[in-house]
């Protein structure tokens, strides 16, 4: 199924976004992480467009082709609220699904709790709730794997992640998905993230993170919704290899999630699940969804 790339207006941002599927159907909003785009629901988009779904994936916040926001506000209360904006814009209603990878993940926590009237049920991968997480991302080893995070504060990291054509991009796919050869998805992650404000709008998320970009109060609603526990039913999924959070970290997340959840650790695959095992992982997503 060929995929349509359009744009829509929301909250003083132009978002471009990949799209499937039928006008009048139920609308999916697919939200990416980091380093991606929206290329990597490729393969979802049309499962979900069969199944009756207006399949609809953004590039986020400050990733090319959609704009850089001039306020610089990269927080995850401001992805919720992007998410949120979104389900307007795109005439979404009661039955509409989100379904977030990495850093779409936590939006879709907060866009679920915050305005739950929107969102019928949600899917995450590859970053659970918070509170599932909280002690064992502080373990030496996840620490270990979180490096980059750190590194994300120091104004060296936006020479060196651009260096020699954003080749550190390529490591953290091989060092997070192992044994993915994911050329034409790095390629895409090159295109959105080229240009200097992009890059640095990517390194924002993380800086915006650790309280290096000051918060928005006006988001303190969504802000505070992206660590609360949905109420509608989630999905979570989780490659074994991750590289860049650790399986161990997720074993008890089905105790974070809603009634009519459930959690499931995909073998055989890293961080970037829904590319590596596309047919595994879609056939999961759909079914919980229409079920």
């Amino acid at each position: 199924m060929e995929l349509a790339q359009s744009s829509v207006e929301a909250r003083g941002l132009t978002f471009s976004y990949l799209e499937a599927g039928p006008a009048d159907g139920p609308l999916a909003l697919c939200l990416h992480g980091f380093p991606d785009s929206a290329w990597t629901y490729r393969h979802l988009l049309p499962e979900l467009a069969e199944a009756g779904f207006r399949a609809v994936a953004p590039w986020m916040r400050g990733y090319a082709p959609t704009d850089v926001p001039p306020d610089g506000r990269y927080q995850t209360g401001a992805l919720a609220a992007d998410a949120n904006a979104l389900h307007e814009a795109l005439g979404g209603d009661g039955r509409a699904v989100i379904v977030g990878h990495d850093w779409g993940a936590s939006a879709t926590y907060g866009a679920l709790s915050s305005q739950p009237d929107r969102w019928a049920r949600g899917v995450t991968m590859a970053v659970p709730p918070f509170a599932a997480m909280a002690g064992g991302f502080l373990t030496y080893r996840q620490l270990k794997r979180s490096w980059y995070m750190f590194f994300f504060q120091s104004p060296l990291a936006d020479m060196a992640v651009a260096a020699d054509d954003l080749a550190f991009i390529e490591r953290l796919w091989v060092d997070w998905s192992p044994g993915y050869e994911g050329r034409d998805d790095v390629a895409h992650v090159k295109d959105a993230l080229r240009g200097t404000a992009n890059l640095q709008a990517a390194l924002g998320y993380y800086r915006a993170t650790f309280g290096t970009a000051p918060p928005d109060p006006a988001l303190a609603a969504e802000q505070a919704a992206t660590a609360q526990i949905p109420s509608q039913p989630v999905l979570y999924l989780h490659g074994r290899d991750d590289g860049c959070l650790g399986v161990e970290l997720v074993g008890g997340v089905s105790a974070f999630l809603s009634a009519g959840s459930a959690a499931e650790i995909i073998d055989d695959c890293g961080h970037f699940l829904h590319v590596e095992k596309p047919k595994e992982v879609n056939t999961r997503i759909v079914d919980f969804l229409t079920s």
